[in-house]
């Protein structure tokens, strides 16, 4: 593709006392900008992804963007929303405005502030991420609807807890050396598959450290054309970019298959010219341990039913041959909704330009991305490569 990831920021995720929604996305506008080798004035559009949902009080917020830099007056600048999937929406919002002609250089932005929301509504305003007719009576919130799917595939496939104990356990040792998450504590796979009175059950088979965090965040990246990138510092570059939207009711779908998962990993490796062996590393959306879990075999790394043999092999660790969530994952580094796919293609251009740090892949030289909204309802899957 011709479009370009050229400068990013992140702030670190967790319980972020003094700030706000305003706070946390001037911080990073100004430093992905600034990391981009550009001025505010260089940049031609402004894309927010902000889910709120009932989190924050200010619902209007793409302007937000502008205080960064009054140069961003005048700027067009608009929000976008596609639930757990907000962040990778604005992302492809900023690359067709590139692709069209409109921009050369796109400011993305992904923020939300989450707990300062007393916790029954942060339940209810998850839920909305769900098709409320069928489940918005469901106890637990949205950690009750995904522990119905979980309970589901273990009807299906026999008892996963030791798989998801081994995901939890992945993740959170990824996650120890991640600057930026919320969670920086090798758990170990005795205490997540153990219940205790600190990792207790919260729906069905899911307990504690099978879901993930409650956080405030954000990040930041510049889009930049192929002619304006060439002259940039540093360019990762989309191989592929993919959405594929399912239905929102799941009894209109297998929801143990996450078709839309698999459809928009079949677009992406097309439009890539790769096959899964070609990547080095995957980010992908554990929003709960079962997701990553069948996330293994709709993207193709499993058969149907053998995905927790793959997560107790080994091989998605971050010394195995495909390291999945070698930042932690959401498990780990925290899920402000609509930073975290932002956060996702932040992680992966730093991963690819060497830049990684302590959860660096060693030679990573193509990257993949999973990020969804709802119950693999929105599906967004991109692929990138250092371009230089």
């Amino acid at each position: 593709m011709d479009v370009s990831i050229i400068g990013w920021a992140h702030t670190r995720f967790g319980k972020l006392e003094g700030e706000t929604v305003e706070s946390l996305i001037v911080t990073v506008a100004r430093e992905a900008i600034a990391h981009a080798g550009l001025s505010a004035g260089d940049i031609d559009e402004i894309v927010l992804g902000h889910f709120n949902a009932g989190f924050s009080p200010q619902d209007f917020t793409a302007s937000l963007v502008l205080q960064a830099d009054n140069a961003l007056r005048f700027k067009p600048a608009s929000r976008v929303e596609n639930a757990c999937a907000t962040g990778s929406a604005a992302v492809h919002q900023g690359i067709r405005a590139i692709r069209a002609g409109a921009a050369r250089h796109v400011l993305v932005v992904g923020v939300e502030q989450m707990t300062k929301t007393p916790a029954a509504e942060i339940g209810a305003n998850l839920l909305k991420a769900s098709y409320l007719p069928e489940d918005g009576d469901t106890p637990a919130g949205f950690a009750g609807v995904f522990g119905r799917i979980a309970s589901a595939y273990f009807q299906r496939h026999g008892d996963q807890s030791d798989a998801l104990a081994a995901i939890a356990a992945k993740n959170h040792k990824n996650g120890v050396a991640n600057p930026y998450a919320q969670m920086q504590k090798d758990l170990g796979f005795n205490f997540c598959r153990t219940e205790s009175e600190k990792n207790p059950f919260v729906a069905g088979p899911l307990k504690r450290t099978d879901c993930s965090l409650v956080s405030d965040g954000a990040a930041a990246l510049v889009l930049a054309s192929s002619d304006a990138a060439a002259s940039a510092p540093r360019a990762i570059t989309f191989r592929a970019a993919a959405h594929v939207q399912d239905f929102l009711p799941m009894s209109k779908r297998d929801i143990l298959t996450f078709e839309g998962c698999a459809e928009a990993w079949r677009q992406a490796l097309a439009q890539a010219g790769a096959t899964l062996g070609d990547l080095s590393f995957v980010e992908t959306h554990d929003c709960f341990t079962i997701a990553e879990l069948i996330e293994y075999e709709a993207m193709g790394l499993a058969k149907p039913g053998e995905g927790g043999r793959l997560a107790l092999s080994g091989e998605t660790a971050r010394d195995g041959r495909l390291p999945i969530n070698p930042s932690g994952g959401l498990k780990s580094k925290g899920h402000p909704i609509g930073a975290t796919g932002v956060s996702m293609h932040v992680l992966t251009a730093m991963q690819l330009a060497g830049e990684a740090g302590g959860i660096q892949v060693p030679g990573a030289a193509l990257g993949g991305l999973f990020n969804m909204g709802g119950a693999a309802v929105a599906n967004y899957v991109s692929i990138l490569e250092r371009k230089h």
